[in-house]
């Protein structure tokens, strides 16, 4: 989990400040960290008590998400695995010969998307009572597995990206997505007679189980009326395939079942956004910065760039924070919303002549639809043509040309973004 071009967009000493602290909270997002503390002696230590994994005559591991692969590899070299499924958006290569590896589609489910949930499906129900199942759930879960009820693969695919791209929130997008589905909002635990925990890390502000994976091994609290809703709310119920305002309206009616309300297994969330901010605080204070952390970020770019660019600045100062904006795409340019976070910051700042450098990647290593993390750059800098590039969501052309998008490559990992606008 480290920046690839970190000497070369270090040219000065407040973007080499702004890029260590960056890269302590990407190291604290490493999966192993917290599974390290949880698994000791044969025994999963959890919040609501202990479980003693020497009762089980099987351990099996059903591993989803962009940190599936280190999270399983990290279980495996701390307790004897008997056998599991790995569910990741990118080709791995594991050596344990226990483990089935799918590659499954992301940010859209694909047809290997529902060839990993029919797989799930198909193992869970092999296990037995004297058996334990163990989820790993990380970011990207809800593509990765999915199994859509009463609509196509298409028709989930189109609806999924009209969702991304209205500006709606990621709890909005997987209330629609569970009543959508066969598996999401706790209905994959249908298939389960074994007992079984889930550990989670946590891709939604505010670690809202329900939401996370959206609520696969959890339960739900929303309904067919909300999803409709939010359908109405962002303008698409009539752009959405008929199939899907059908099947809806059909729950709405109670033709079909709500999802459970009601959680059947342990969920723990063993990491969060906050385990990066409190990593970046801490290393900036020891860089001798006056620190301050907004924690939870969850608003639309335009809003949280002139919120962050209000804050008071001063020298040896540095606002760090974290979450997960949105962005209401209206153009046809290449970006995500952590670029453009960090250009309408850096606009802000250069109109009211302040000099700082700001920063915001995702810990996954991938913003919106391109290949890098984020982008840094220092608000005293000239920003040619900035309004253009905003208008038509091109931060990424901004950048390439400019300079200043960061890499990482997939981290193997997923605890929202983070950022910082610093003065040096």
């Amino acid at each position: 989990m480290i920046i690839g071009n970190f000497q070369s967009l270090s040219t000065n000493s407040a973007k080499k400040d702004a890029l260590d602290i960056i890269k302590t909270g990407l190291a604290a997002a490493d999966p192993s960290l917290y599974l390290k503390k949880i698994i000791k002696n044969n025994s999963l230590i959890l919040p609501h008590g202990k479980i003693n994994l020497r009762k089980y005559e099987k351990i099996l591991v059903v591993s989803v998400g962009k940190a599936s692969h280190l999270m399983a590899r990290t279980v495996d070299s701390l307790i004897c695995v008997d056998g599991g499924i790995i569910i990741s958006p990118t080709k791995i290569k594991v050596d344990a010969k226990k483990f089935k590896v799918i590659t499954a589609g992301h940010p859209f489910p694909n047809k290997n998307s529902i060839a990993a949930a029919k797989s799930v499906v198909k193992y869970i129900s092999t296990a037995t009572t004297k058996d334990l199942v163990i989820f790993l759930i990380s970011g990207g879960t809800s593509s990765l597995v999915s199994l859509p009820d009463g609509i196509t693969l298409r028709e989930k695919q189109k609806t999924t990206k009209l969702l991304l791209q209205s500006g709606a929130s990621i709890q909005e997008i997987n209330c629609v997505r569970k009543h959508l589905s066969k598996i999401k909002g706790g209905k994959l635990l249908e298939h389960l007679r074994s007992d079984a925990v889930s550990l989670v890390m946590s891709d939604v502000v505010g670690n809202d189980m329900s939401s996370i994976a959206s609520g696969m091994t959890y339960c739900d609290f929303t309904s067919f009326s909300d999803a409709k809703k939010i359908l109405k709310k962002y303008h698409l119920d009539r752009l959405v395939p008929k199939n899907v305002l059908q099947h809806i309206n059909f729950g709405i009616k109670g033709k079909i079942d709500e999802t459970p309300k009601m959680a059947k297994i342990p969920n723990v969330v063993i990491a969060s956004n906050d385990d990066c901010l409190d990593a970046m605080k801490h290393r900036a204070q020891n860089l001798g910065y006056t620190v301050k952390v907004v924690k939870n970020i969850s608003s639309n770019v335009i809003d949280l760039s002139m919120k962050l660019s209000k804050i008071a600045t001063r020298k040896k100062y540095c606002i760090i924070f974290g979450g997960e904006s949105t962005v209401v795409v209206k153009g046809k340019g290449k970006g995500g919303r952590n670029q453009e976070l960090v250009l309408r910051i850096s606009h802000n700042l250069s109109k009211q002549s302040k000099n700082s450098t700001v920063v915001s990647l995702g810990t996954d290593g991938i913003d919106g639809n391109t290949s890098c993390a984020g982008a840094i750059w220092q608000s005293d800098k000239p920003m040619n043509n900035v309004t253009k590039y905003l208008a038509d969501n091109n931060s990424h052309d901004f950048f390439k040309k400019y300079g200043g998008l960061i890499f990482t490559g997939y981290t193997g990992t997923n605890l929202l973004d983070v950022g910082v606008v610093l003065t040096k």
